[in-house]
């Protein structure tokens, strides 16, 4: 298997985790603490982003030799404008089209992560 496909592939999976980790909490806050599916979504984005990070800066993109707080800043922003548009996609399919909250975020998680998240860590945040 090619470098880049390999590559490609890890990032999947660290984003799959990181999104285990953040559809997780984003159930939790919804269905038991009662918070709204778009806020929900700014909860669970931000802790599953940290999951992500970790594992995006260790293994999928394996580049530490640039400085930590140098990733950790474009990644904030990645994340900043990944909640934003997530929420934005989940508020539109649920609130407006009335999909179930659950579906809404199933189908922009998947839109927004391979289209926003993996372009812009791949090619800014984790640039070699």
């Amino acid at each position: 298997m090619n470098a880049k496909l390999k590559e490609f592939f890890r990032a999947q999976l660290s984003a799959f985790v990181g999104g285990l980790s953040d559809f997780g909490i984003y159930t939790f806050c919804y269905k038991v603490l009662s918070i709204a599916p778009a806020f929900s979504n700014v909860i669970s984005g931000s802790l599953g982003a940290v999951v992500n990070f970790v594992i995006n800066r260790y293994w999928s993109f394996n580049n530490t030799s640039a400085p930590l707080g140098k990733q950790l800043g474009k990644f904030v922003i990645v994340v900043a404008g990944s909640i934003l548009l997530k929420s934005l996609g989940i508020y539109l399919l649920d609130d407006r089209l009335h999909l179930h909250p659950l579906l809404s975020k199933v189908i922009v998680e998947i839109i927004v992560s391979l289209g926003f998240n993996y372009t812009l860590q791949r090619f800014w945040v984790f640039k070699k």
